[in-house]
């Protein structure tokens, strides 16, 4: 767990931010690293959600972090960093834990919309309105 409020990150410019992103990517790295990748299941810190294998749980962890690149993006003005190719790769970890963490982590979904590629219908999936801005 990080030694600072997630909620309430550092935010000083003496290295503060710099020195949380190295911890928590070092953390990941390292648990990451010990993962059996031919394991049948691997326990998750999602209740409704308490295992997956090591595929799914790799791509749920890569969906939360594309979805907040998503969201940091355009909350910014910045072009979407969540590419067709990404989506339709994180779709399956999508399929297997949005459900359970719908009006948590995730929004009812969007309807569907004609001609929407794999970046529209997963943020659509998720709640998220991919023409947002």
């Amino acid at each position: 767990m990080p030694t600072y409020n997630p909620f309430d990150p550092p935010q000083d410019a003496d290295g503060g931010v710099a020195e949380a992103v190295r911890s928590a990517t070092d953390a990941a790295a390292q648990t990451w690293s010990a993962v059996d990748a031919g394991a049948d299941t691997l326990p998750t810190p999602l209740p409704p959600v308490p295992t997956l294998t090591p595929d799914l749980a790799a791509g749920a962890a890569a969906l939360d972090a594309a979805v907040h690149a998503w969201d940091v993006a355009v909350a910014t003005g910045q072009p979407s960093p969540l590419t067709d190719s990404l989506a339709a790769r994180l779709r399956p970890a999508a399929e297997a834990t949005v459900e359970s963490l719908r009006g948590f982590a995730y929004a009812q979904p969007l309807p569907a919309v004609d001609g929407d590629g794999d970046a529209a219908s997963l943020l659509r999936y998720l709640g998220r309105d991919p023409a947002w801005s």
